[in-house]
């Protein structure tokens, strides 16, 4: 039968549609080429060196580091290879300061650790630049501020000075150029709010106002006050022998400042409304995965410990982070996550090995591309893994030096799921746990051992 002109017009149709489809998919892989990598090439990597928080700023302009040792680096992006596209992700060192110190708690005999938990960036309101960093006890607000002309004359701070029944007119001083200084400032320090470790702060839309959370709370605090803070979330109960979990992570929702999460060692994810109370104790929703009962293991509730929890840069959904996979749900719904990605699943049947040697507790970290639309996290080997959530791919990705070569495209590594593999295959010395995306581009952050590895798309 020949068609007719009807069906040859709609055949067409189909057919570039197709067509179409086809060349949107094949578009929508990304190369990612090398850019850099910092850090120096050392065999064996003192403890203090290890990077610990990844964090651009809000146009991603600047990029922080925070290691073990409690020391902050901040690079900037290279101004003059802006405008050139191959070379946008060039960072240089911008900054570099000591940021925490070793204490001692003698009430509780507890040793402090400089170690950095986290870095926050606040949104830039005049020249300087403002962060938050904290570790397991304090939170720092620094000044980042740049200085290239000093005043030169008499009478100033530093001399030198004049007798003034000498003068003979009006002498004022003068300010002369001089090589660009950095210095960073710390402007306030809140502390003493926490009995328990701090593994989360977060910035508030309101910009006044930020979160910080422990173990068992969550406190509020005013950028400007540093004396008290509200405390707005408390799950210690009355007998500590009562404890069931406790809280891993938390983050407040990017423009609704009245809005935060929480996640929890039992993978359970609370959402809290502080208009409804002070004390958010009652969460507004719930986001909780029906438990497979014929899977319960020993391991369950440990492998199911949120480790990161973040908003989607529109607010309308959540990625959180467990040991084996990232989901991601739709804040408007509680029931089950309405993604699921698989990044360590090939290591469910190495659970008791990764129990014996600590790595089962690992945090691993988690981040939303500019446009929401690919998520990113790390996993051992120096793997990292990205998947598209529009085209329903993934990618698994190696940082390595001996893959350094400028502008040289990263080849996918095959990690097959669904069969057993050996631990010994596994190098968990070689972890990627925090990683960071930019926010405007395509440029991401990775963070390997003492090695901080920059990548970007490759332009088609």
């Amino acid at each position: 039968m020949v068609p007719s002109s009807a069906q040859k017009v709609f055949y067409l149709l189909i057919y570039f549609c197709v067509v179409s489809a086809e060349a949107g998919e094949k578009s929508s892989e990304m190369e990612w080429c090398f850019s850099q990598v910092k850090g120096a090439i050392d065999d064996e990597v003192a403890e203090a060196d290890l990077i610990s928080a990844v964090e651009f700023n809000y146009t991603g302009e600047l990029l922080a580091t925070g290691d073990k040792g409690g020391r902050i680096v901040i690079f900037q992006q290279n101004p003059e290879n802006k405008s050139q596209p191959q070379c946008r992700a060039e960072y240089n060192v911008y900054s570099t300061f000591q940021s925490h110190e070793p204490e001692f708690d003698y009430l509780k005999s507890l040793e402090i650790e400089e170690k950095i938990n986290k870095i926050r960036w606040l949104p830039k309101k005049n020249a300087a630049h403002f962060l938050l960093s904290t570790n397991d006890k304090t939170i720092k607000l620094w000044k980042i501020s740049e200085r290239n002309k000093r005043p030169e004359g008499y009478n100033l701070r530093n001399g030198p000075y004049k007798d003034f029944t000498s003068i003979a007119s009006l002498q004022v001083p003068v300010f002369k150029p001089m090589d660009l200084m950095v210095e960073a400032s710390p402007r306030r320090v809140f502390a003493n709010a926490h009995k328990y470790h701090i593994n989360s702060i977060s910035v508030n839309s309101d910009n006044e106002t930020y979160l910080s959370a422990d173990d068992l709370r969550i406190n509020l605090w005013h950028l400007e006050i540093t004396g008290q803070s509200f405390n707005i979330v408390d799950i210690k109960p009355a007998n500590m022998e009562d404890l069931t979990e406790v809280i891993t992570a938390a983050e407040f929702h990017p423009n609704q400042c009245h809005t935060l999460v929480y996640g929890s060692s039992k993978g359970i994810i609370r959402l809290c409304d502080m208009r409804a109370a002070a004390l958010c104790d009652k969460h507004a929703k719930i986001f909780e995965e029906p438990e497979d009962r014929n899977s319960r293991s020993f391991f369950s509730e440990i492998i199911s410990s949120i480790s990161d929890v973040k908003f989607s840069h529109s607010g309308r959904y959540m990625m959180t982070r467990d040991y084996l996979s990232v989901k991601i749900w739709d804040i408007n719904m509680g029931t089950r996550p309405i993604e699921t990605f698989q990044v360590n699943e090939y290591l469910r049947s190495n659970l008791c090995s990764l129990y014996d040697n600590d790595c089962i507790f690992d945090k691993f970290e988690c981040c939303w591309s500019g446009n929401d639309r690919v998520v990113m996290t790390g996993s051992y080997n120096n793997f990292f893994r990205m998947f598209d959530r529009g085209f329903r791919r993934d990618v698994t990705l190696e940082a390595s030096r001996e893959n350094c070569k400028p502008q040289s495209v990263l080849k996918p590594c095959k990690v097959s799921i669904g069969f057993e593999i050996s631990i010994d295959s596994v190098d968990c010395n070689k972890k990627i746990l925090h990683t960071a995306w930019h926010p405007l581009d395509n440029i991401i952050a990775v963070a390997t051992t003492n090695n901080l590895f920059i990548f970007q798309d490759k332009l088609k």
